[in-house]
This record gives structure tokens, sequence and C-alpha cells, in this order.
């Protein structure tokens, strides 16, 4: 049987978790950069998810799936700047992004992804 193994606990969840090749990642925002630009917390978020992905041996170019959600649909040209300037472009994931009611007026973007380990 195949180990789970789990990242940076807090008391609801945790941030990473792998199973059988594969590695999950939570729903990341920006916290340094709560509250600026759709740019700007897009950028934090995808340096957190590389971060995340090297804990686990991974990287931006493995990720099989991602999922974006935006606190304003309008924002999308702003924050596929920033992840257009990002994404592995002979690796790009199948990618959803919809406009969600976020946990905070102080967050514009959540990113979640899948990835290969």
């Amino acid at each position: 049987m195949t180990e789970i193994k789990r990242w940076h606990p807090t008391a609801r969840m945790n941030q990473m978790v792998a199973y059988n090749g594969l590695i999950f990642t939570a729903g990341q925002v920006a916290e340094e950069n709560a509250g600026k630009s759709v740019a700007e917390q897009t950028a934090e978020i995808l340096r957190t998810i590389d971060s995340l992905l090297a804990e686990a041996g991974s990287d931006k170019g493995r990720i099989l799936s991602a999922t974006i959600y935006l606190a304003d649909i309008a924002s999308f040209a702003e924050m596929n700047t920033v992840w257009d300037a990002w994404v592995s472009p002979d690796g790009m994931p199948a990618r959803a992004t919809v406009e969600a009611r976020l946990t905070g007026p102080e967050y514009a973007v959540e990113i979640s992804v899948i990835a290969a380990g």
C-alpha cells in the first residue's frame, strides 16, 4: 500500500498531500500581498506553489491540473499575464478558472494544483 504524505498541517487541513505519485496542494492565497493587485497576489501564490512542489520533489513542469478561483472574473486577463509568464510552456496543465467568493475580501485569487511526483 502506498503511503500518504502530508505537509504543513493546520487545525483544519494540510497545505499539501501526496499519494500514489500524485501531489495535491490546498488552495493557496497571497499572505504578504493580500489586498494588493491580482498580479501581485498571483505572483506570490505561484512562488508558494513552486516552493511546495519542490518540497515534494516535483516542479511546475509536472503540474497535471490547476484550479484558479478569482473573486472577480473581470481580473482574468491580469491573472493570466502572470500565469502565462510562469507556466512551463512544454508542461501546461489542464486548467479551470472560476469566479468565487473567497474567504476574505483581501483575497482576489486562490490557486490549487495537482502534480505528478
